[in-house]
């Protein structure tokens, strides 16, 4: 691996920002890298991408398995972002990792679960060797200014609007 890490974020209202992650883990184990992978807000080993990347890589979910209520998260759901942000950090300073994705931590930030603060500072503070990948929508310009690679994924037309469900195979 390159002696320099980046900070991956992909972000924005369109479909494909974990799964843009998930296939940078795929490039990645193909080739031996170390990937762990930290969900949160999720408690399903249902995903797709959960039953599959599971046995290439270290996946770890932190979520109730319930939505969040914007404006009045329950203690269960901070204490579960919480320990993923813990065991985040512990992941990304263990030298076992070379490429770490923290799914849907900009939304667990947005949902006051965990701060901004803590977020940046994974960012300025992981190891050279790092490569870390950051998903969700609501990135915030500290987050954004901080990162070295940027991407927003931007909805022009989606199915989900016309009723559309979520499929197996395709969204989880």
């Amino acid at each position: 691996m390159e002696s320099k890490g980046f900070v991956h974020i992909y972000t924005g209202d369109g479909k494909g920002k974990s799964t843009a992650a998930f296939g940078l883990a795929v490039r990645a184990l193909g080739h031996g890298r170390h990937v762990a992978i930290i969900q949160f807000l999720k408690k399903d080993e249902n995903y797709g991408e959960y039953k599959f990347l599971s046995s290439h890589a270290t996946m770890l979910q932190f979520g109730t398995g319930s939505f969040v209520d914007m404006k009045n998260p329950s203690p269960q759901e901070i204490s579960s972002a919480k320990s993923g942000l813990d065991k985040s950090r512990e992941i990304i300073f263990s030298g076992l990792y070379e490429i770490v994705i923290l799914d849907e931590i900009t939304v667990a930030m947005n949902l006051n679960l965990i701060s901004e603060e803590d977020v940046i500072g994974l960012m300025r503070d992981k190891p050279n060797d790092v490569e870390l990948v950051m998903t969700g929508r609501g990135a915030t310009k500290k987050m954004i200014e901080t990162a070295d690679l940027v991407t927003e994924m931007k909805e022009v037309k989606h199915y989900f609007k016309k009723g559309v469900k979520a499929r197996e195979g395709i969204e989880f």
